[in-house]
């Protein structure tokens, strides 16, 4: 008699699933870069894309709205999205808090905080002038929260590192407002970058930003497999061998860089950190490989998506994306709550 043990129907469908899923979406990914190149407050044909994109001619209105304006803001939300998206990823992983975001630990508030350093003090007006800017204060943020999390006899645990990253976005935000208040000119450059927008990004700004962004996807890449282990709790993941500092270090740096280079490129966008690897882990399970794949897919279309949005609702004007994905973020906020509050956690 042959004993034969069949898998649970969950596990045979989950390869089925992630395959489905990663095709649904590189598909989403396109059709919102499509999405982004056509829709506007001046409607450009499909051919007349692929035109500019083939033969470009910036004598020709369409071609030059393509190519100076669109392409940039495309590949600005491209970019900051796959890196909030890896970043919300580390930040969920590293915490073992489902409600973690890029603002938790204190690191969208610290480049921030710079930022408006750089703007009121130092004269900066430029996005490729923030970029050294929101490093340095994404960085000092990491440090200060690392540090205080680390303090005691149980080391960095995921609560006090969550604990400290809110005191000190508290603070964070607080000396933004008084920088702020003191000078009114200041305020005024400041707010168009704060709302998170991808207008009059351009690519000078963003290209030097790419091997930061892909310094942070690579440490992101070799962070998913300690993830795994963290997961399974401290004294566990000490028992697999796993060196917890070496993990957390690997995973602050990288989310230093993906948050700090989406900060300065479009500034200091909430929500998308949050809501995307809980779609991915919808799509994948526990297994932060995958998490981070499908991150890395979902950030720049939620992204885009939202900033071809805003420019939908608002016709013949916008809505900067960094609001819409806000605006969208709640409910998904709030439903996030309710599930955490009736698992009991």
């Amino acid at each position: 008699m042959t004993l034969v043990l069949e898998r649970p129907a969950a596990a045979r469908t989950r390869p089925r699933r992630v395959v489905i899923g990663f095709a649904v979406a590189v598909a989403l990914l396109v059709l919102s870069i499509i999405a982004s190149l056509v829709v506007g407050s001046r409607e450009i044909a499909l051919g007349t894309v692929f035109d500019a994109l083939i033969n470009p001619d910036r004598a020709r209105t369409d071609h030059a709205v393509i190519l100076d304006l669109r392409i940039p803001r495309t590949v600005v939300g491209m970019l900051a999205g796959l890196a909030l998206g890896l970043a919300g990823a580390l930040m969920q992983g590293v915490t073992r808090n489902p409600l973690a975001d890029p603002g938790l630990l204190g690191v969208n508030a610290g480049a921030s905080l710079f930022v408006v350093a750089g703007i009121a003090w130092f004269g900066v007006t430029s996005s490729l002038g923030y970029v050294w800017f929101a490093f340095a204060g994404a960085a000092v943020a990491a440090t200060i929260v690392y540090l205080i999390g680390s303090l005691g006899r149980e080391g960095a645990t995921p609560v006090k590192l969550a604990l400290a990253g809110t005191a000190l976005t508290a603070a964070f935000t607080s000396l933004i407002t008084i920088v702020l208040l003191a000078d009114t000119g200041a305020f005024d450059r400041y707010r168009f970058w704060a709302a998170g927008s991808l207008v009059a990004r351009d690519l000078d700004a963003a290209l030097p930003l790419v091997p930061f962004i892909l310094a942070g996807a690579i440490l992101a890449i070799v962070a998913a497999r300690m993830l795994n282990a963290l997961a399974l709790g401290d004294d566990l993941a000490r028992g697999l061998g796993q060196n917890l500092i070496t993990a957390r270090i690997i995973c602050l740096g990288a989310i230093v860089l993906l948050c700090g280079s989406a900060t300065a490129m479009a500034g200091p966008i909430v929500f998308v950190g949050l809501a995307v690897p809980h779609i991915a882990r919808w799509i994948t399970g526990p297994d932060y490989r995958l998490i981070i794949a499908f991150s890395a897919l979902f950030g720049p279309t939620l992204l885009v998506a939202a900033d071809v949005l805003g420019r939908v609702i608002a016709r013949p004007g916008e809505i900067e994306a960094g609001l819409v994905v806000a605006f969208l973020g709640a409910p998904v906020l709030i439903a996030l709550v309710r599930r955490v509050k009736l698992a009991g956690l």
